[in-house]
């Protein structure tokens, strides 16, 4: 008696199948590959799928998402990439570093990137406009923003002497990087700059702790996957240690941080989603033009500058965005 797998591999191959079931084999499978976890990326994740849905494609429907986390180890990510490469996803869609480590695991896979770094600068493509290769994405650039940030927090705090910045030693290409360019804006300011590093959520709880043997006023967080996901515990444990503190996404200061001068981290993943849904109709990486988001956003949590007792200058209130009471 011939079995159903061999019944249904026969009409098959003499393209007999029912529609449905030729869709389901042929459902194309999206790779995402990402530095942090599951649970604390969800909301960017959601929007990925929004852009998705935008672009004809749903989740357990026409298309299949398989998702690759790193869980803030940033040295599997290597493995992670390669793993879906030897899948053969038909798309992988990655963070910093994440995207670099599929970069170099295939040249013939599309990938779309999420980055708040420049691009061009992190070797994933050679031209925004036109990129060329199999890679194209998304930046907000924010982490040119260093610099910015450190002046605000500056604003805030004008008689200050001392600021602080924490980076990633997880990325330490990305973290140096980071460093030099707000060290330049410290001397520039008069400041000095006292550089900490956390790459667990120990770390965090550790740096903030000993944030004020450093006689610093202010603590500027450097652009980095692991704090995106750790927004939550960043403003919670700035706030319980008194710690003055900005970064770059309205996250950190809609869960109680001070400031947030930054781009829409889930307008990214959700232009994200566009791209991979484009790519998956047959679009061609190096057809699509980077997107760059332009609009960057200034949030003052007036609720956290009263617990710490800071007043907030008029001139910064007075360019926010928006103002959390």
């Amino acid at each position: 008696m011939m079995r159903r797998r061999e019944f249904i591999a026969l009409l098959g191959g003499m393209g007999l199948l029912p529609f449905a079931v030729r869709a389901q084999q042929a459902m194309p499978v999206i790779g995402l590959i990402n530095g942090t976890s599951a649970l604390k990326y969800e909301p960017q994740v959601a929007a990925f799928r929004e852009g998705l849905k935008q672009s004809g494609f749903v989740d357990g429907d026409n298309v299949t998402i398989e998702y690759r986390w790193a869980n803030g180890d940033y040295d599997r990510l290597p493995e992670l990439a390669a793993d879906l490469v030897k899948r053969q996803v038909a798309v992988i869609v990655a963070n910093t570093p994440a995207n670099i480590a599929a970069k170099k695991a295939t040249s013939t896979i599309p990938i779309v990137f999420t980055t708040a770094s420049d691009p061009v600068q992190i070797g994933l493509v050679t031209n925004l406009n036109h990129p060329g290769g199999n890679v194209t994405g998304v930046t907000q650039l924010n982490a040119s923003l260093g610099p910015k940030r450190l002046e605000l927090a500056h604003e805030l705090m004008p008689a200050a002497t001392d600021m602080a910045l924490l980076v990633n030693p997880n990325d330490p290409g990305r973290a140096e990087k980071f460093v030099a360019e707000v060290h330049a804006a410290a001397t520039h300011l008069g400041l000095q700059l006292h550089v900490l590093r956390a790459g667990t959520e120990a770390d965090i709880e550790k740096a903030l702790a000993a944030f004020h043997e450093f006689k610093a006023s202010a603590l500027v967080v450097g652009a980095d996957a692991f704090y995106n996901a750790n927004s939550a515990l960043l403003a919670e444990a700035s706030l319980r240690n008194k710690v003055p503190t900005i970064y770059e996404y309205t996250e950190f200061t809609d869960a109680g941080g001070l400031m947030s001068y930054g781009g829409n981290i889930k307008e990214s993943y959700r232009w994200a989603g566009i791209y991979a849904g484009r790519i998956l109709k047959g679009a061609k990486p190096a057809d699509l033009p980077v997107q760059q988001s332009t609009t960057v956003e200034l949030i003052v949590n007036l609720k956290t500058a009263k617990t710490l007792g800071i007043t907030v200058p008029l001139s910064l209130l007075g360019r926010a965005d928006k103002i959390i009471e």
